[in-house]
């Protein structure tokens, strides 16, 4: 059976208990048989199809539980970590089985950032875009704020700063504050220091004014850390930072009603780095969450 006569018996089948005569219709539309209609209406579904039939609703319920915002990769990964699912399922079936239910991911917008060429010389770039050189955790944090908005219409806003263990892309601390200041930034690390112990990670940063600051500076010192700085005008030498902010605002913040107060901001952010940090899964970590990441490093 091909799969438009599958569709066509799919709709008689559907539209039969509302429409009078639909079946007869339809079926002589098409130029097919009652028998035809009946032999499928009464088949037994093959394994594969009872496997597709579960899929579904596998699909369905993480597509949901993750607020729409993830797509075929992420998918396979938690269907193939499904306990209920004894099989293999190849990236192929969840792309198309995310066809026959019409979803779709909302994807990142890829923005473009133009720069002039005497803009890009390299000064004190240590980590130089080697976003892959981890072994463990704490030894490359990346940090970086962004701008998150509250209120009936939006109208609040405040600088949300966090500090980032590459290894693994797990968000050691953050602070939110009315602005981008050093005493925000010093305060945001003083938690990353403090939940990691002893560390003395390579730190890398943009060269804005809250991190050339003498005051932040004296506590790098004080905890013996190797500074690395973004080149002017090259926000991808900071690229898994400024990727974490992109997918923590399109796929948390947006997917969730706008906090009126900044109480529920807080526990919105919150919520959102406990998820990223032990519910998130990717591909780029083997399938595991960050927690999981960095404990089978440990």
């Amino acid at each position: 059976m091909n799969a438009q006569h599958k569709l066509v018996f799919q709709t008689i089948q559907e539209l039969s208990p509302q429409i009078h005569g639909a079946q007869a219709i339809i079926l002589r539309k098409v130029g097919l048989s009652r028998q035809a209609f009946n032999q499928w209406l009464h088949r037994e579904e093959t394994p594969w199809e009872q496997q597709d039939t579960l899929l579904k609703q596998k699909v369905l319920r993480y597509f949901n539980e993750h607020r729409q915002r993830i797509g075929a990769g992420k998918l396979k990964i938690y269907l193939n970590r499904d306990v209920e699912l004894n099989f293999y399922v190849s990236l192929k079936r969840v792309k198309r089985l995310m066809t026959l239910l019409h979803l779709k991911c909302q994807s990142r917008v890829k923005k473009h950032h133009h720069v002039k060429q005497a803009e890009q010389e390299l000064r004190d770039n240590v980590l130089n875009q080697r976003f892959n050189m981890t072994t463990k955790p704490n030894e490359v944090w990346l940090s970086d704020a962004t701008e998150v908005h509250y209120g009936i219409n939006g109208e609040y806003k405040a600088r949300l700063c966090g500090v980032l263990d590459l290894h693994g892309r797990y968000l050691l601390s953050y602070n939110l504050s009315v602005t981008e200041t050093s005493d925000a930034m010093i305060e945001t690390f003083k938690r990353a220091f403090n939940k990691a112990g002893g560390a003395h990670p390579m730190v890398h940063t943009d060269r804005g004014s809250a991190y050339t600051s003498k005051d932040f500076n004296s506590l790098m010192t004080e905890h013996q850390v190797v500074r690395s700085m973004s080149r002017p005008g090259t926000p991808y030498d900071n690229a898994p930072m400024e990727r974490w902010w992109n997918e923590f605002k399109l796929n948390w913040l947006d997917s969730h009603p706008l906090p009126k107060t900044r109480k529920e901001l807080i526990k919105l952010i919150e919520e959102g780095i406990y998820y990223f940090n032990y519910i998130d899964r990717t591909a780029q970590r083997n399938g595991s969450t960050a927690v999981e990441y960095r404990g089978e490093a440990a």
